[in-house]
């Protein structure tokens, strides 16, 4: 017979500064204050809990974006998570002010696998041990190079950063802290659950890992998937829910000798409001109310964009505008800058931002026809259709992609006329997708450099937005076809 006690194991991820309740069948869903009143309920209930993120607290907000990721910090400091990991969106102000937005934290953020390339010092604290109850939980931070992209754009300071292969950290950790009489080791990760799957196979049993809580794909899961003997969850995306692991832990033989997962809704029948984190929410939100609760527009109706990986209305009129306004052939935009499902039929400033939030340059590259069906075989390759957490593109008119996904086939056209090899495009792309040419593309930049060069046309791509939105009312977009997915 072993010695058992009880944890109550919280998590979430992806919260993307997702801060306001919002109102879903006149019913109230998610927000801060209702996310912190569920968390300190479950304090007070429970004996043993600890409160974990994994990853992205920052950017998708008007209140995150307007002070740099400062307010959610503060928010953060009153919820009070025993430990975060980093997330892709948290270098988005700069690796230096994410050093900065660090200090203010009165919680732990960990990583194990962000260097330093000139001395190989971790840039964070790899790891934390927490005791509870006489109990010791490792927890390790991971992110890995593909959701890191952001800090190596940085130019000077981002050349010194290096992504280590995150297996032989784990088992680096590990070893060094099996004689602590560890008796949980949580890995929380940012890397998308299909990445999770793999990272899993390749421990070692010896390590002693007991879960994954992951992050990054903003994947909802029926109940945990088992890999390796690990269990891997993750919480969805935002504040409407939050996972929850109910544990029973053996600490004669440091395992898991029971455990119960669920999502908890983010609701007011399952959380008191926490009228402290209200304040301070309400303080930040008077002064955006201020600058971003101008009127832009009035669409016709509600637009969408429910699905990264097909074509949406909101895809196509964005593409549209920067492609007319900046005088492309053809506007490629990443499905992911457009991080809301619908939007209208009035448009404020504040509506815009936190649709689109991620404001960058606007590049133009002269590509050939023979190239632009290369880039695009890549976006529409065989993984994207088989869960793979990818990048995918909304298309301006005139671009035409029909793909048999059974047949991995594809026809392009443009203007009508299937697209000849020797056609030259003038194609747009936003500063990341450029500065990742080949993580997207599957091949260099330079190759297109080398031809023809490249010219940042637009350095804010949601101001051309914005100016037209304006100067036009009751726009209407229906899907036109050009993109044609064939599932059979």
């Amino acid at each position: 017979m072993g010695t058992y006690k009880k944890l109550t194991l919280l998590h979430s991820n992806d919260m993307h500064g997702d801060f306001l309740a919002e109102k879903i069948d006149e019913n109230l869903s998610g927000g801060v204050s209702l996310l912190s009143g569920y968390v300190n309920k479950v304090r007070n209930e429970e004996e043993n809990v600890l409160y974990c993120i994994a990853g992205d607290m920052f950017r998708g907000s008007v209140i995150d974006s307007e002070f740099k990721g400062v307010s959610t910090i503060e928010i953060m400091n009153a919820i009070a998570p025993d430990v975060v990991t980093l997330g892709n969106h948290e270098t988005d102000y700069g690796i230096a002010h994410l050093l900065f937005l660090e200090k203010c934290a009165k919680f732990p953020i960990i990583n194990a696998n962000l260097y330093i390339k000139s001395n190989m010092v971790r840039l964070f604290r790899p790891h934390v041990v927490l005791e509870v109850d006489g109990m010791k939980i490792l927890f390790i931070g991971i992110i890995t190079e593909n959701v890191m992209r952001q800090a190596k754009n940085e130019g000077i300071l981002g050349t010194f950063l290096d992504i280590h292969e995150a297996a032989e950290e784990v088992g680096k950790i590990c070893n060094a802290y099996n004689a602590l009489d560890i008796d949980l080791t949580v890995l929380l990760t940012h890397i998308g659950f299909e990445e999770d799957k793999q990272l899993a196979e390749q421990l070692d049993p010896a390590w002693g890992v007991d879960l994954i809580i992951g992050g990054h794909s903003h994947t909802f899961i029926e109940e945990p998937y088992r890999v390796n003997d690990i269990l891997i969850v993750q919480a969805g995306i935002g504040t409407d829910q939050i996972g929850r692991f109910d544990l029973l832990i053996d600490t004669d033989n440091n395992c898991i000798h029971d455990c119960h997962w669920r999502y908890i809704p983010i609701c007011p029948e399952n959380c008191p409001n926490d009228e402290a984190i209200e304040k301070i929410l309400h303080s930040y939100k008077s002064l955006t109310d201020k600058k971003y609760m101008r009127m832009i527009t009035r669409l016709r109706r509600i637009l969408t964009h429910p699905d990264r990986y097909r074509e949406t209305e909101l895809g196509d009129l964005f593409a549209d505008i920067l492609k007319d306004s900046l005088a492309l052939d053809v506007m490629l935009l990443i499905s992911g800058s457009i991080r809301r499902e619908k939007l209208g039929p009035l448009v404020q400033y504040a509506d815009l931002v936190d649709c689109f939030p991620y404001d960058e340059d606007i590049r133009m590259l002269t590509v050939s026809g023979k190239q632009l069906k290369s880039m695009m075989a890549y976006v529409f390759r065989d993984e994207v259709w088989q869960g793979a957490h990818s990048g995918f593109f909304q298309i301006s008119r005139d671009l035409r992609i029909t793909y048999d996904i059974s047949k991995g086939k594809m026809d392009l056209s443009y203007q009508g006329e299937a697209l000849s090899d020797e056609t030259m495009l003038r194609i747009g792309l936003q500063k990341y997708q450029y500065n990742s040419f080949e993580k997207y593309f599957n091949f260099p930049v330079q190759e297109i450099e080398e031809q023809y060069p490249s010219k940042v046309v637009a350095t804010s791509a949601r101001s051309i937005l914005e100016e037209y939105l304006s100067r036009h009312q009751n726009i209407d977009q229906t899907l036109d076809g050009r993109i044609t997915l064939i599932r059979e």
